[in-house]
């Protein structure tokens, strides 16, 4: 790992992100017990052994240069409430993917999403210097992709039945954001974390 500088520590009104840590297992854990949460994701870590096997994947991905796995603080509790992370980096072309995010159901639609997006995408323009932020969803998960439009990403299209999950075909829906778009997309999530935080 050479472009991403370990460990990290991004901090917000509402969240901080911390490069994951075994510590964080068991809260992860914990914050990933309920179903719904995996409806869209590439495994159901409601189950213990699959969350720890994938998290312990996401610490081998992050030696390896490929992924960096983040959790997600509230910081007014200090409590744990999901993870997400930086996915598909690319330092020779200055682009990467954020993904692979989940919270605990309590924290949806109160605001710690765009806070959260808003320091991932921050510390991509700001500090890597990216050109392209890259973000996908299930295409049926019509949840997420309103929170990608939200925060002013750009829709790019559909790529039909590119993944095979539990026996069906799905087909996903990719975002991105460019470098000459990041001060819009920045004023925008500013503004959103603040009409969270009256």
């Amino acid at each position: 790992m050479t472009w991403i500088k370990h460990p990290i520590k991004l901090e917000g009104k509402k969240v901080i992100l911390a490069s994951l840590e075994p510590a964080a297992f068991e809260a992860l854990t914990e914050a990933g017990q309920e179903e719904i949460i995996w409806s869209f994701m590439p495994v159901n870590c409601v189950d213990r052994g699959k969350m720890l096997k994938e998290l312990d994947a996401a610490l081998t991905y992050r030696e390896s240069g490929e992924q960096y796995p983040f959790v997600v603080i509230d910081k007014s509790t200090q409590k744990i409430i999901g993870s997400t992370r930086f996915l598909r980096l690319n330092e020779e072309h200055k682009n990467l993917e954020i993904g692979y995010t989940w919270y605990n159901p309590q924290y949806w639609g109160r605001g710690y999403n765009d806070e959260c997006k808003l320091l991932l995408l921050q510390y991509c323009f700001e500090t890597l210097k990216t050109i392209r932020v890259q973000i996908t969803a299930a295409e049926k998960n019509s949840r997420s992709r309103k929170a990608i439009l939200r925060i002013g990403a750009t829709f790019e299209g559909i790529l039909r039945h590119i993944v095979v999950r539990n026996g069906d075909k799905r087909s996903a829906a990719y975002y991105s954001i460019l470098e000459e778009e990041w001060p819009t997309v920045k004023l925008n999530l500013e503004r959103l974390v603040a009409e969270r935080l009256k």
